[in-house]
């Protein structure tokens, strides 16, 4: 008898040893580089720029129809489909969601790049889909405002914020999302945003790329086993990104906004966690951005699957930094300014924002605030003390048009001190990247150095000519840089 209890005993062992290895090897095997060859052979090649439209989607969608269940969930203001994708048959409900605001489309990117991840098989990745699909049910809702992506613009066509109508839902855009939430009753959900460019890590100049937060459910914060799960998990994320980003990531402020749709439906039960994409240097296109989004979703897929995110703790959600909007792209410090025949030195900080042209856009640029600007953080910053705020010409030749004028002529331009050259054949609103103004149906252009203003000015010493402000960019008129200037003609 005590033979046969030690057999079943040395079994139960080898069971026990067995279950504890193959759970550790599904946590080894998601790791950074893993996760990476994933992205680089299942990115959607369709999708290269963030400025798609929902007919853009439509063929990505069907494509998938073989390996998902595709299901349209309702119309938006202007009749555009909105459409839920579902893959696998856990459960545990996850619902994953983005574009709820119509230029904030990194995510989307990802979702498509997870759809073809999912949906192929006969490679290193069988495991990891196995244990997803037979843990999870995904539900997908890509782009939940298509009537803003359209245009680009954040609101839906009724002009309303739609995070701000999960209350009232007067938006068509709201009610749908809120049926699909209450029909499919997830334990966990994504909430996919975009961020402006201009956040950054609390008091640090390391933008933001990535900022992240588990939603408060009440106004007093609290923290129940719902939102405990959002943090937890959110934990097992931000170590992938220290990886990735190091010192990168901020958190946001957890106050509770009583019509925001990451709020409620965190108070409705469902565990959100709600990912801002940001900025990142020289990825305009937001496709890193992109690539860290797809990394991060599925690592954080995984630890829903393992409910590994149990292994993590609340204090390390808190210690994630806050993030801020501390950024701007440019500070010129201790510039003098004339004011009443006496000089003053000023610093100012400029920021230059995008506006839409169609499949891509241009920036203006303005001054946001100027004095004391300690506080803010540069991409780019000089230091101006000695020099002086000084005015630009308009050359008083017109050229034919655009293609009449190369760079190497404006740059000359600008070190004799014009910021403007006229064309005669052209329209206002023709994009260019030349490093000067053009002027088309304007005999001159904006320019000062006061909040609100158009930042178009030459930065001198005495009459030399150090700098030139272009529509908020800087040139070194003595040791030019390569840059992309995205202007339009006025």
């Amino acid at each position: 008898m005590k033979r046969n209890q030690f057999s079943l005993f040395l079994l139960f062992l080898v069971f026990i040893i067995g279950c504890k290895t193959a759970n550790e090897e599904k946590f080894e095997s998601l790791n950074t580089p893993f996760l990476e060859s994933a992205f680089e052979k299942f990115k959607e090649p369709a999708i290269t720029h963030r400025r798609f439209k929902h007919a853009d989607l439509q063929p990505l969608i069907q494509k998938h129809q073989n390996s998902f269940q595709i299901t349209e969930l309702g119309k938006s203001v202007e009749g555009r489909s909105i459409t839920s994708l579902d893959w696998g048959k856990g459960s545990t409900k996850v619902m994953l969601w983005s574009q709820m605001h119509g230029n904030e489309s990194t995510a989307t990117m990802a979702i498509f790049d997870l759809f073809n991840f999912l949906e192929a098989s006969g490679d290193e990745f069988d495991s990891l889909r196995k244990l997803l699909k037979t843990s999870l049910s995904l539900k997908f809702i890509p782009m939940i405002n298509p009537d803003g992506a359209e245009i680009f613009q954040r609101r839906n066509a009724l002009d309303i914020d739609l995070n701000r109508d999960a209350i009232s839902q007067i938006s068509p855009e709201a009610v749908i999302l809120k049926n699909a939430r209450d029909s499919f009753e997830p334990e966990f959900g994504f909430n996919l945003h975009d961020q402006q460019v201009y956040y950054n890590v609390v008091n640090t100049a390391k933008q933001a790329t990535i900022s992240v937060l588990a939603p408060a459910y009440n106004y007093e914060t609290e923290i129940n086993e719902v939102r405990g799960r959002a943090m937890k998990t959110i934990v097992g994320m931000n170590r992938l990104l220290q990886e990735l980003i190091p010192g990168q990531v901020g958190k946001y402020d957890d106050a509770f906004e009583p019509r925001a749709f990451g709020d409620n439906i965190q108070k409705w039960g469902t565990s959100t966690i709600l990912i801002e994409s940001g900025g990142y240097v020289g990825d305009p296109e937001k496709q890193y951005i992109r690539k860290l989004n797809f990394l991060i979703i599925l690592n954080a897929l995984h630890q829903i699957a393992t409910q590994s995110y149990a292994q993590h703790s609340i204090d390390e959600y808190f210690a994630i930094p806050d993030n801020d909007l501390q950024l701007v792209d440019l500070i010129i410090k201790e510039m003098q300014v004339e004011v009443e025949g006496k000089k003053f030195p000023v610093d100012l900080a400029i920021r230059r924002r995008e506006s839409n042209a169609d499949s891509t856009f241009y920036v203006t640029g303005n001054v946001e605030d100027l004095g004391d600007m300690q506080v803010y953080f540069g991409f780019e910053e000089i230091d101006a003390t000695g020099l002086s705020f000084k005015e630009g010409k308009v050359f008083e030749q017109e050229f034919e048009n655009l293609a009449a004028i190369s760079s190497e002529e404006a740059m000359e331009l600008l070190r004799q001190g014009y910021l403007g050259v006229k064309i005669k054949n052209g329209k206002p609103g023709d994009l260019h990247q030349l490093p000067i103004l053009v002027l088309q149906s304007k005999k001159d252009f904006n320019s000062g150095w006061k909040t609100g203003s158009s930042p178009n000015f030459f930065i001198a010493e005495g009459d030399l000519l150090k700098y030139a402000v272009v529509n908020g960019y800087l040139i070194d008129l003595e040791n030019p840089k390569e840059q992309v200037l995205k202007q339009r003609v006025f």
